[in-house]
This record gives C-alpha cells, structure tokens and sequence, in this order.
C-alpha cells in the first residue's frame, strides 16, 4: 500500500527507524508514534519507500 501524502510517507520512516533500532521510541510523536505500535516492519517498509513525486504534502491538500 503506497503512500498517499508526503507527510505519511514521512512518519513511516520514522516510524520504521524505531522499529530497527536506528531512533528511541520515546522520540516518537503523532503519526510515527501511532504508525511504529500498530504496523510491521514490512508495512512500514512499503509506506516508506513510496515515491513522493507528484504527491501533496499532506493529504488534506489533495482535491
């Protein structure tokens, strides 16, 4: 499932850099926060890798 905003796409990373030990859990806030408890590795990974070309900032921008 790709990403549908750049700001998704963003928390993933984050989110999947907790997950591998590469930023501290209690860093986290929102979205990544939200994102690192409930998603795998895999999910995170697959969020993550979306190209953000041509896509809005946050998805409230999309119309």
């Amino acid at each position: 499932m790709p990403a549908k905003s750049k700001a998704q796409q963003q928390a993933a990373g984050i989110a999947l850099a907790a997950k591998r030990g590469e930023k501290k859990v209690r860093e986290l806030k929102g979205a990544s926060k939200s994102m690192y408890e409930s998603m795998s590795e895999k999910e995170l990974l697959e969020l993550a890798e979306t190209d953000t070309r041509d896509m809005p900032d946050h998805k409230s921008d999309e119309k």
